[in-house]
């Protein structure tokens, strides 16, 4: 699993080119229709995917120049700018994110090796730049899982779900909100450890994919299995 940024522009370009197939194929009435988020249609997940790719823009600006672009203007900003852009027709959609694709693109482009090693103020806290590439990468892929169409987790790629696994298993082992298990991946030797690993832990055991989706909340983890029998455990928000 590379965390290399150069190395992941390529499952970028090919990410969103799944996902601009998987626009094209959506009219008006698809597109007003909710996705899987509260409150969203799958105008406002292609909306926000937009505007995300701008927000990447900025923040691998500001690491490239040193200025402190932020990466939205502001958390209200950020609402009202998807809000408004939901309920664009499917051509427009389409045109946004093939433009802000290759922005993004170009912004990746452009930096310097030593940019990579500064640290950019997120939504999710502070990160440094070399996660970016990473960071668009999860975006598009789990919010075309958010469109509620044919793709599913199933249909990412094994080296995505697999990275997309650890990283959220690694995120759950420091928050005390999270419930003791061990997940185990299909055919796997090295078991992902989430609080302490005693006789009372259970073991959720499953494809990356799939693990990845039900820790994320995009899946109630019907495929999952659990040692000893009982119940799925009840993962906390993913944040």
């Amino acid at each position: 699993m590379t965390s290399d940024p150069l190395r992941l522009t390529g499952e970028v370009d090919d990410a969103t080119a799944r996902l601009l197939r998987t626009t094209a194929d959506l009219d008006e009435t698809s597109l007003a229709a909710a996705s899987l988020l509260p409150g969203w249609t799958r105008g406002h997940v292609l909306a926000h995917l937009a505007r995300n790719a701008d927000g990447f823009v900025n923040l691998l600006t500001a690491a490239r120049t040193g200025e402190a672009i932020p990466m939205y203007a502001s958390p209200a900003a950020r609402s009202s700018d998807i809000e408004a852009g939901a309920s664009r027709p499917q051509a427009a959609h389409l045109d946004d994110l093939r433009r802000t694709a290759d922005r993004f693109a170009e912004a990746v482009a452009a930096m310097p090796a030593e940019a990579w090693g500064a640290t950019v103020d997120t939504r999710r806290g502070p990160w440094s730049a070399a996660y970016l590439v990473w960071g668009r990468l999860r975006e598009v892929e789990v919010h075309h899982v958010d469109l509620a169409v044919e793709y599913r987790p199933a249909d990412w790629p094994e080296a995505f779900g697999h990275r997309l696994l650890r990283e959220v298993a690694t995120g759950l082992a420091g928050r005390s909100d999270a419930p003791p298990m061990v997940l185990r991946c299909d055919g796997r030797q090295h078991d992902l450890v989430v609080g302490d690993r005693t006789a009372a832990a259970p073991t959720v055991t499953g494809a990356a994919p799939d693990l990845a989706a039900w820790l994320i909340g995009r899946s109630p983890g019907a495929a999952l299995t659990v040692s000893p029998d009982g119940p799925l455990p009840t993962p906390p928000e993913w944040i």
